[in-house]
C-alpha cells in the first residue's frame, strides 16, 4: 500500500491547461494581419495604401465604382481608325471631332490689325476652305491655321517692303556719287538715258518684275542702272539733247511741237545708216517701208 501523503504537500489541481503557456506572445504585423480598426485598407502594403490615400478612397466600393467610370469613357473615347481606313471612315472620325458639314461653313474674315497696306487674298481664303476640310480640322482650329497664315503672310510682306526701301536708299546713294545730286541735270540725264535703253530694249517691264524698277519708278539695283545708262549713251543719246530732262526728241521722223519734221535730215539719215534710220522710224511711228527701208 502507499502511505498517504503528509498533510501540507497535496499538490492543487492547475488552473491552466497543460501545454498552454502562462503568457501568450505578442502578434507581430506582417502586412498580411486582418485590418485593424475601421481602415479597410490597413492590410495592404504601404506604397498601395499611400496610392488610395491621395485618390481618396474611403471604401473597397470606391475603387470599384472608379474603375468602372473609368472603363465607361474609356469605351466611349473617340480613336482614330487605322491608316489605310477607308475614307468614309476617317471622314465619321471628322465629324465626331467637330469639323462642318461642308467646307463653305468655314467663315474666314481678315485678321484684326492686319495693316491696311498689306496684301490679304479673299480667293485664297476661300480656296483654302477645302484644305481644312479635307484635313478634318474644326472651326476653331481652321480659323488659327488661317489667321497665322496671314499673319506670316503680312510679316513676308513687311520684309520685302523695308529691302526694297533699303536696296532704293542704297541705290540712289551710289548713283549721286558718279551722277552727281538727284536735282541735278547730270543725274536726270543719266536716268533719262537708262529708261530710254531699258524701254527701247523692252526690258522694263521685266525689270518691274524683277523688283529692279518699283511701280513709282525708283531703282533698287546701281549696277544695272549705270549699265542702262552707258547703253543709252552709245546706242540712244541721239534721242535727247541738252540738258533737257524731258529728254526732247532730236529724231528727225518725229514732229515738233508745230507738227513739222525735218524731211531733209530724214532723207539724210536714209542714205547714210538705213539700220538707225529705220530704228528712227519705228520709233516714231512711221513705217519703214515707206522710206526704202526694212
Amino acid at each position: 500500500m502507499t502511505e498517504p501523503a503528509a498533510e501540507g504537500s497535496v499538490v492543487q489541481p492547475s488552473a491552466v491547461p497543460a501545454g498552454t503557456p502562462e503568457v501568450q506572445p505578442a502578434v507581430v504585423d506582417n502586412g498580411s494581419a486582418a485590418p485593424a480598426g475601421n481602415d479597410p485598407f490597413s492590410g495592404l502594403p504601404e506604397d498601395t495604401r499611400k496610392w488610395v490615400d491621395t485618390k481618396g478612397y474611403k471604401t473597397p466600393e470606391d475603387i470599384v465604382n472608379a474603375y468602372r467610370n473609368a472603363e465607361q469613357k474609356l469605351g466611349a473615347a473617340i480613336t482614330p481608325p487605322k491608316d489605310d481606313a477607308p475614307e468614309e471612315e476617317w471622314g465619321k472620325f471628322y465629324d465626331k471631332l467637330g469639323r462642318p458639314e461642308k467646307p463653305d461653313a468655314y467663315d474666314f474674315k481678315r485678321p484684326e490689325g492686319l495693316p491696311a497696306e498689306l496684301p490679304y487674298s479673299d480667293e485664297l481664303a476661300s480656296t483654302s476652305k477645302s484644305w481644312m476640310y479635307d484635313a478634318g480640322v474644326n472651326p476653331k482650329q481652321a480659323q488659327l491655321i488661317h489667321d497665322k497664315f496671314a499673319g506670316y503672310m503680312a510679316d513676308q510682306q513687311k520684309a520685302v517692303l523695308t529691302a526694297q526701301a533699303a536696296a532704293v536708299e542704297t541705290t540712289h546713294a551710289d548713283l549721286t556719287k558718279e551722277w552727281g545730286p538727284l536735282d541735278s541735270d547730270g543725274f536726270k540725264q543719266k536716268l533719262a538715258l537708262a529708261d530710254r535703253a531699258t524701254k527701247n530694249l523692252g526690258l522694263t517691264e521685266a525689270f518691274k518684275s524683277a523688283g529692279v524698277i518699283l511701280p513709282d519708278g525708283s531703282l533698287t539695283n546701281p549696277q544695272i542702272a549705270k549699265a542702262f545708262a552707258a547703253v543709252g549713251e552709245a546706242m540712244f543719246k541721239e534721242d535727247t539733247i541738252g540738258s533737257d530732262p524731258a529728254a526732247v526728241s532730236a529724231n528727225p521722223f518725229k514732229k515738233d511741237a508745230k507738227g513739222n519734221r525735218n524731211v531733209s535730215a530724214m532723207s539724210a539719215l536714209v542714205k547714210s545708216d538705213p539700220s538707225k534710220a529705220a530704228r528712227l522710224a519705228k520709233e516714231a511711228g512711221e513705217d519703214p517701208r515707206a522710206w526704202g527701208l526694212k
